[in-house]
């Protein structure tokens, strides 16, 4: 235990050292749980999203980081999307006892979509029973994805002032719960209100999702827990609210964050992937595949205009296309989702790039994402 600590506070030291800064204090210590469950895309965009905090310092942990003692050397950690019962099964009853003695103790913790979900007090589903909410509906978790929209309530526009004076604000959401009160001791208050109503898939009805926590915080010993049904993480110009909840889980000032990150105009209407839809994203895919080049760049630009959720999972080979267009449109592609997470790719191909045209373009790319 003492050893992954040390180990620990010294990644942290060293984080400090380099900014020049010898209180390690002064800076929130994030810990995005990476462990069985979790799915990776979520993981990678929960760390870049905190990185958009530049008071903040974020690691990945694991279950065996958390038996070994690692919370200590925390401020808040986050459970992102993925399976929540499976991060029930990873974790363990002692870790998640370990979770909630920290949050207790006056620390943070972040929920994301399973995050959340695991964070309910839900009858039939493996949950820790730490928000006081419980997820409905859930044989039909699988209820569909997109571009949903939510109104923040009058503490919400509080803790995000910089979307309180939009009616209606949009957001990723990909098959998060539907929550109500559970019939336990602890209360939570909305943030926001779900007004998406998601049923196209798995056979789930209508008029569930709608009018629904969309984000909930309360109170757990003397600490705090946020949860998020949905993926600001993985939204342009809303990765900045995950960084926003950790502060407010630990009692912590709120920061302006750059221009580059905030931009909520980015959606105003609502994007919910429809059966056909979802096949037009699957010959996309083929298009990266056997595509000319032509055909990839009219896959790339359907797929940024309809914010596909698994397409972070393709373009990044783009990078390296035969075709310099291609490759050009696949470094707009990258940072105009925000997709910070292959800034090593963008920067290796834009060294490698012969082409000058596409090599400013890759530049520019590489100039907002760290701008971010």
């Amino acid at each position: 235990m003492k050893k992954t600590i040390l180990l620990l506070s010294l990644v942290f030291a060293l984080f400090i050292s380099c900014k020049n800064s010898s209180k390690v204090d002064s800076f929130i210590r994030v810990g995005v749980f990476d462990g069985h469950g979790g799915a990776q895309t979520c993981v990678w965009e929960t760390v870049e999203a905190i990185k958009i905090d530049k008071e903040m310092i974020v690691l990945t942990i694991t279950t065996s980081d958390i038996a070994a003692g690692c919370l200590d050397t925390l401020d808040a950690i986050i459970i992102p999307g993925g399976g929540g019962s499976r991060q029930f099964l990873n974790l363990g009853y002692e870790n998640q006892q370990r979770i909630k003695s920290f949050i207790a103790s006056g620390k943070g913790a972040v929920g994301i979509c399973a995050g959340a979900y695991l964070f309910s007090n839900t009858p039939g589903y493996a949950s820790i029973a730490i928000n006081g909410a419980q997820a409905i509906d859930i044989e039909h978790d699988n209820r569909g994805h997109g571009v949903a929209k939510f109104t923040l309530t009058e503490q919400g526009k509080t803790i995000f002032p910089e979307l309180a004076s939009r009616d209606t604000n949009y957001v990723v959401y990909y098959e998060g719960p539907v929550f109500v009160d559970a019939p336990d001791s602890i209360s939570f208050e909305t943030i926001a209100i779900m007004q998406s109503d998601v049923h196209e898939e798995g056979g789930a009805p209508s008029n569930t999702t709608n009018n629904k926590p969309f984000f909930i915080g309360n109170n757990f010993g003397k600490g705090r827990v946020f949860s998020t049904i949905a993926h600001p993480e993985a939204t342009p110009g809303m990765r900045w609210l995950i960084p926003r909840m950790v502060r407010w889980t630990i009692n912590k000032e709120f920061v302006q964050y750059s221009q580059n990150a905030v931009r909520p105009t980015l959606f105003e209407k609502e994007i919910l992937f429809t059966k056909d839809m979802l096949s037009l994203e699957a010959d996309c895919y083929k298009k990266f595949l056997y595509g000319t080049s032509a055909e990839k760049i009219e896959a790339l630009n359907w797929l940024e205009q309809s914010v596909s959720w698994d397409a972070k999972r393709w373009v990044q080979g783009l990078l390296y296309d035969s075709s310099a267009e291609v490759r050009s449109r696949a470094a707009q592609y990258i940072a105009n989702s925000e997709f910070s997470h292959y800034l090593p790719d963008l920067k290796s191909a834009s060294q490698n790039e012969t082409n000058a045209d596409a090599k400013k373009v890759m530049d520019d790319a590489l100039e907002f994402l760290h701008g971010i």
